[in-house]
């Protein structure tokens, strides 16, 4: 059973072509915003989720801005799910993609001090993310289209290696320089496969 009919398929892979872009944008904002307003944050020693309980504009901007971005992120995944929906692998990957921009939009509405589901909601994010990577470059490889898949597989090591280096030689005190490095590995991907999904959506008729 299909889950979208034929005549939705085109709206979502644009509406989701471009929230895959949007999301690295908001994201990254509302994140530099929020910690320029908070001078004392340091990378080295900080979470990025240190700014989600800072009292007054910093958890607002950081926490609005990951709930937004969470939003954007779960429309770029119906959007993949249409694109990627030639396999049932695809599908998967895109599901487990989907579920990673709940835990993003769970990481904003419920700051660092909401234990423990704070922790839970990174957690699931930051692993959803890779594993999501790893099903979507095996679609990528299953319908013969190498070398998207192997990029797609260079960023799902991207997206990984700042947390086994982290796990297995400490080298900092904080994580906010792992989430960085892997939130931005999966932002280039999202911002690449969002203008693919944009540019394979057929466009409207004229009247």
């Amino acid at each position: 059973m299909k889950w979208l009919s034929e005549h939705q398929e085109s709206p979502w892979l644009r509406i989701g072509g471009v929230a895959g872009i949007t999301t690295p944008v908001v994201a990254f904002t509302f994140i530099g915003l929020a910690i320029a307003t908070y001078p004392q944050f340091s990378w080295f020693d900080n979470a990025l989720s240190d700014l989600g309980v800072v009292t007054g504009s910093t958890a607002r901007l950081f926490n609005f801005g990951l709930y937004c971005s969470g939003l954007f992120s779960v429309s770029f995944a119906i959007g993949l799910y249409k694109f990627l929906n030639k396999h049932a692998i695809g599908k998967i990957g895109a599901v487990v993609f989907f579920a990673a921009g709940l835990a993003l939009e769970g990481i904003g509405v419920a700051p660092e001090n909401v234990r423990p589901f704070h922790y839970f909601f990174s957690v699931a994010f930051f692993s959803l993310v890779p594993i999501a990577l790893l099903v979507i470059s095996g679609y990528f490889l299953i319908m013969r289209k190498k070398p998207i898949a192997t990029f797609t597989f260079v960023i799902t090591v991207l997206a990984s290696a700042p947390w086994v280096i982290y796990f297995t030689l400490h080298p900092i005190s904080g994580v906010a320089i792992p989430e960085l490095l892997s939130a931005l590995a999966g932002a280039a991907w999202a911002v690449v496969i969002g203008w693919k999904m944009f540019k394979s959506a057929p466009q409207p008729k004229s009247s």
